[in-house]
């Protein structure tokens, strides 16, 4: 089978793949569609770009409905070596054409059969298409060094801020026929988590609002993306970042009282927490090096949106080092708090109360981020509510 170039080029990111695929993410391959190398490795953190891509193999693979009889799923925790031979091997009754085998969470099998894989991805002579849909994907590896050269490896990690506003508005005018504005895109990146599934759906949205000049600007984005329960969620947030815990435990009772569970909150409130923690812990790692990082500079590697970095850094002043070095602790519990033993409503909303009241305790906004020496008490695990 002929290579396309981006299958000699190793490793191509999601968004890239995807444009060559079709235009978006969720049309059909065009006609200038990549062919698909016999042995691809899709691998990152981002589950909707993931989604998307292993849609895109799909396709491009089997063609029409009938191809779907050519595709063998396997769960990678269960799936043995000589399973997914069988299934490349085996012909399909109907459809015909390439045989398409996708192995799901695949980091256990890759490892138990590396060596397989390996010889696998060197032979010339098989036609069918092996996916591995893994969350690891080590460049440094013989296999990775293998599929690089023989095969694709997709990078479906989380595009960064810039990535993201340029996804916006080329996905508004293939997927809605409209022109999203630049200081909608910067709106609908502060009302709404960067994740490309929940900012698909707010464009969908939008686009049925839109008047006959198929514009979205910051004003219909500002008035319609989210809702009041994500536009209060986030506000809850920031309140208790800023040490407002009053206010933010009224917007907890608020959004609990409209029928939001406390479980699906939690994930919103780490999204921006984790970010913190992993600024914290760059500047330490740097000071450590006896190298000086800025506080906006450590939040912006963090992953904090260029438009939220003056209020990310006063947020994560008032927090403090001591308590921002707890916050993954702090989280780690509460989410296991709420999984486990801690499972009902009422229980989940202590918890959230908990993180909350950790979050917002006073403390001194000189606090030590940027080279000044001073207390680095640990604050205790367990305080009260």
């Amino acid at each position: 089978m002929a290579k396309s170039s981006t299958a000699k080029s190793g490793v191509v990111a999601a968004l890239q793949f995807l444009a060559k695929a079709g235009r978006g993410t969720t049309q059909s391959a065009g006609p200038d569609a990549q062919p698909t190398a016999r042995v691809c490795a899709v691998f990152g953190d981002d589950a909707y770009l993931k989604s998307a891509v292993l849609a895109a193999l799909r396709r491009q693979v089997l063609g029409g409905d009938e191809g779907e009889f050519s595709l063998t799923t396997l769960a990678g925790r269960d799936a043995l070596y000589r399973d997914v031979l069988d299934a490349l091997a085996t012909a399909s009754l109907f459809g015909g054409g390439r045989r398409l085998v996708v192995v799901e969470e695949a980091d256990s099998f890759v490892s138990q059969f590396r060596q397989q894989l390996e010889d696998y991805v060197a032979r010339t002579y098989e036609n069918g298409v092996l996916v591995l849909d893994v969350k690891s994907w080590p460049g440094t590896t013989r296999l990775a060094k293998a599929v690089a050269a023989a095969g694709l490896a997709i990078d479906c990690k989380s595009p960064n801020e810039r990535q993201t506003k340029t996804w916006l508005g080329q996905r508004a005018k293939a997927a809605h026929s409209a022109r999203l504005d630049a200081a909608a895109a910067d709106a609908m990146l502060e009302l709404l988590p960067a994740e490309l599934g929940i900012l698909e759906q707010e464009l969908a949205k939008l686009a049925l609002l839109i008047g006959e000049d198929r514009v979205i600007d910051a004003a219909l984005v500002r008035n319609n993306v989210g809702g009041w329960r994500t536009r209060t969620a986030w506000e809850m947030i920031d309140a208790a970042a800023d040490g407002r815990a009053d206010v933010a435990l009224a917007q907890l009772d608020r959004l609990i009282s409209a029928g939001e569970k406390p479980h699906g909150l939690l994930p919103q409130m780490s999204s921006t927490l984790r970010r913190f923690a992993s600024a914290t812990a760059l500047i330490e790692t740097a000071e450590a090096d006896r190298r000086r990082l800025p506080l906006r500079d450590a939040l912006a590697q963090a992953g904090v949106l260029s438009f939220k970095l003056s209020d990310a850094e006063r947020q994560l002043r008032q927090i403090g080092r001591p308590r921002a070095k707890m916050l993954a602790e702090w989280l780690l519990a509460a989410e296991l708090a709420i999984k486990g033993y801690n499972s009902s409503d009422e229980r989940a909303r202590g918890e959230l109360e908990r993180l909350i009241v950790r979050l917002a305790a006073g403390s001194s906004p000189r606090r030590v981020f940027d080279g000044e020496q001073g207390a680095q008490s640990k604050v205790p695990l367990h305080v009260g509510r």
